[in-house]
């Protein structure tokens, strides 16, 4: 799991919390935030109530830790095997990582095994026929909305600048900041009326009427067409990249389990045993 980026500053370990006995300290707040996801870890640890949050939890954990030792709560057996359990999480995972580094494809061998996957498996990368369409959206289904959707549309076909009146009428604020584009798209990804008249468009800068949808009333403009055919290497180049390494990785972790597997031996009747213990009683 990639490390969050601003962990290099981390290194003089900062104290976020600090308690009359026990402080959290930013590598703390690290440590624990590697269970998130990385896109929640980012978007959780940029937020300061957040991180004040996890370090008073972390601080709660550790000074009833504290206590717990005091009172060799540590010393029963169902304790002691869920500390190998946890330990042993811990450092498999470490260990896991370790294994990734040493198996990382570098640049020029992941590309060439990209290509030779590209040209192996071409039925992998067939794509439909598809249109790259910018749009801007009037909402509301009524006469008003139509007549402000032709009013818009007239400006346009007098030179308007779509991608500047889109950010000014659009109500589909996510395309808007965008200046109206919803980049490439193929048949069943939009609404029928909106995708019918997106396929209809012929050149390069051609405008629709305006189309009516749940949504409201839609001028579209063609940025492009793609015909039916094998994607371009350079548009999937990245993610069959990104797919090789991954599975270096992960047949590089197999590999390593099988082995340590294959010297295990399981102790059959007292796994029988064990699963029995859990049987409900008759």
């Amino acid at each position: 799991m990639a490390a969050l980026p601003l962990h290099a500053a981390f290194a003089a370990e900062p104290v976020l919390l600090q308690g009359p006995n026990e402080a959290i300290t930013a590598a703390d707040i690290h440590a624990d935030s590697q269970r998130m996801p990385e896109q929640m870890r980012v978007q959780v640890l940029t937020r300061p109530q957040s991180v004040q949050q996890i370090a008073n939890n972390l601080y709660v954990r550790r000074v009833m830790a504290d206590e717990a030792s005091k009172l060799h709560l540590e010393n029963s057996d169902a304790v002691q095997a869920e500390l190998r359990v946890a330990r042993d999480k811990v450092l498999s995972d470490a260990y896991l990582q370790r294994i990734d580094s040493q198996h990382t494809l570098s640049d020029a061998v992941a590309l060439e095994q990209a290509h030779a996957m590209y040209t192996a498996h071409p039925e992998r990368f067939k794509s439909t026929e598809q249109v790259h369409i910018r749009h801007i959206l009037i909402g509301g289904t009524d006469e008003a909305a139509k007549t402000k959707a032709e009013e818009v549309l007239k400006e346009l076909r007098a030179g308007g600048d779509f991608a500047a009146l889109a950010q000014k009428y659009s109500t589909d604020t996510g395309s808007a900041a965008k200046g109206g584009d919803l980049g490439f798209f193929a048949h069943g990804r939009m609404v029928p009326s909106f995708e019918e008249a997106a396929f209809a468009l012929k050149n390069v800068g051609d405008l629709s009427e305006p189309v009516k949808s749940q949504f409201g009333y839609h001028i579209l403009q063609l940025q492009g067409k793609r015909p039916a055919g094998v994607q371009p290497f350079d548009d999937i180049r990245d993610a069959l990249i990104a797919e090789i390494r991954a599975k270096a990785a992960q047949d590089a972790r197999v590999a390593e389990a099988e082995k340590i597997s294959a010297a295990a031996k399981p102790q059959t009747e007292a796994i029988e045993a064990f699963a029995k213990g859990y049987a409900p009683k008759k």
